[in-house]
């Protein structure tokens, strides 16, 4: 029997390749760089499958042939904005992408920036590292609390609860969440959490605020000035979620200004290039999207990508069927 032929776009963990070269016949990516909108043209005319990442724009511009032989695009991820969906439909592509596995990493990673940001880890670690450090004092590095206060959550879903959880029950946190529907009262009562009418509601009620909504053109610079300018003198911001959430420029500005305590990031819009202001700010912590970087997660992710294939290829509607 013919195995249907899979591209991958990206090095994903040995575990998961060398299964996928088991089952299929796959093409793995020997270079691990993104790929162009003509790549992805020319595999959609040689491959059954293509099984890409969060880092491969899949615009209309690489959906532009006719008839792609590609009748499945197993993204490796929960986000799908970086693919043309109408464009998919239009060529009768299934998309599938991979939750579930992935939220408690990503929220103990939105865990270790909200702590990172409000102890100043990143700027004692550069002033150790540089020489920079006198020895103790009591006005040194001077941070904020975090056990006790209040945290807002904006995006309610699998991640968003797994915040929750930790914050709560962990730090002994109150919890304010703001969700596009309303969330189940039983869901609530898990983390002894309140439901705010709106996201500019929440904003003056809270001391940390963590993103975890979906990204794309509806949510784009969702926070922006008039956002920031509601949070709290003191407030911390923390996106895991997606860049295009927020609108940088005015995050520097209230930086520069002081208008909120700080904030702590692990995507970017437009990554991974990162504008200078952000870099030059200290009031900021930065890491290279993180947020599923477990050797766990990792794995668990590409098997779940390998279970949307073979339920493809066996005739069956995928579990993780997006479109």
């Amino acid at each position: 029997m013919v195995k249907p032929k899979v591209l991958v776009t990206r090095r994903w963990p040995a575990a998961v390749e060398a299964r996928l070269a088991d089952e299929f016949d796959v093409v793995l990516s020997k270079r691990d760089v993104a790929m162009k909108p003509c790549e992805f043209r020319q595999a959609f005319k040689e491959f059954d499958a293509v099984l890409p990442t969060v880092t491969d724009k899949i615009g209309a511009e690489a959906m532009e042939l006719s008839k792609p032989r590609t009748k499945l695009l197993a993204n490796y991820g929960v986000g799908f904005t970086h693919i043309d969906l109408p464009s998919a439909n239009a060529h009768g592509m299934i998309v599938t992408n991979t939750p579930d596995v992935l939220s408690e990493c990503t929220a103990d990673l939105a865990m270790t920036l909200m702590l990172m940001a409000a102890r100043r880890a990143g700027e004692g670690e550069r002033e150790v590292r540089e020489g920079r450090w006198t020895g103790w004092r009591p006005t040194h590095l001077v941070g904020t609390k975090v056990s006790g206060k209040t945290l807002g959550i904006v995006g309610f879903g699998r991640i968003g609860q797994e915040m929750a959880r930790r914050a709560h029950h962990g730090f002994g946190m109150d919890i304010i969440v703001h969700n596009r529907s309303r969330v189940a009262p039983e869901i609530l009562a898990q983390y002894n959490a309140v439901q705010a009418e709106d996201l500019d509601d929440l904003l003056p009620r809270c001391d940390f605020v963590s993103l975890h909504c979906p990204g794309g053109a509806e949510n784009r610079h969702l926070i922006n000035s008039r956002r920031l300018d509601l949070m709290r003198p003191g407030a911390f911001l923390i996106n895991t979620a997606r860049g295009e959430v927020i609108n940088e420029h005015d995050l520097v500005q209230a930086l520069t200004f002081e208008t909120i305590g700080g904030a702590a990031l692990d995507v970017f819009d437009g990554e991974p290039n990162i504008a200078q202001t952000l870099l030059d700010s200290d009031r900021l912590v930065m890491l290279p999207h993180l947020g599923s970087a477990t050797a766990e997660a990792r794995e668990e992710m590409g098997f779940r990508a390998m279970q949307n294939l073979r339920a493809f290829f066996d005739g069956q509607t995928p579990p993780d069927r997006v479109n």
